[in-house]
């Protein structure tokens, strides 16, 4: 797959975690481990990283998967957390960020491949996060399809399931069910996943 334009999925999720109050932060998300404060200091760490892994700057962000800690996140963070989403967008435009081998947790990876499973986590965290704050979600039919990319290569339905675990194992859908469906079904979720 060629580059995809993520910046309007990145400045989504900037958006949207943007419009979290306070008190919505101790709340559940669909990921089972993880409140809505775990999630966004996890995108908050994803950034980091995934930035260092399209500017092949090798170090700290590169060598760890960001875990999701509420109690990280400091008073700043729904300006730091937006802002590097912003720089993110901008090093993931560059086309020299979709060439070559990086690195990200630990791995080298070609840059197209690294390129799409940031596609898949802004896509599957904005979803994540807009369902856990009761705020609207929409999404560009070319992050889909990068996100489904990626995850018809590494889902894998003998995943660790349970309410200790972030991330799940795939959900089968009907191929006639909403495309956007299918893709966080895939990601573990439960597609009609409500905070209510």
């Amino acid at each position: 797959m060629a580059s995809v334009n993520l910046t309007p999925a990145a400045s989504r999720l900037a958006s949207l975690i943007s419009g979290v109050s306070d008190d919505q932060l101790a709340g559940p998300t669909p990921c089972p481990a993880y409140t809505l404060g775990d999630l966004i200091d996890h995108v908050g760490g994803l950034a980091l990283a995934f930035n260092a892994a399209g500017r092949k700057e090798f170090g700290t962000h590169t060598e760890g998967a960001p875990s999701g800690d509420a109690a990280r996140l400091g008073a700043d963070w729904r300006i730091r957390i937006p802002r590097d989403l912003g720089t993110l967008a901008q090093t993931w435009q560059e086309p020299g960020a979709w060439e070559g081998m990086t690195r990200i947790a630990r791995m080298d990876a070609p840059g197209e491949m690294v390129g799409v499973t940031l596609a898949d986590e802004l896509l599957v965290h904005g979803w994540d996060v807009a369902m856990a704050s009761g705020q609207a979600f929409d999404y560009e039919p070319e992050v889909l399809e990068a996100a489904h990319s990626f995850l018809v290569q590494i889902a894998n339905p003998d995943a660790p399931a349970g309410p200790e675990v972030a991330f799940g194992p795939p959900v089968e859908l009907p191929y006639s069910a909403p495309a956007l469906d299918r893709v966080v079904a895939m990601a573990g979720r439960d597609h009609s996943w409500s905070a209510r």
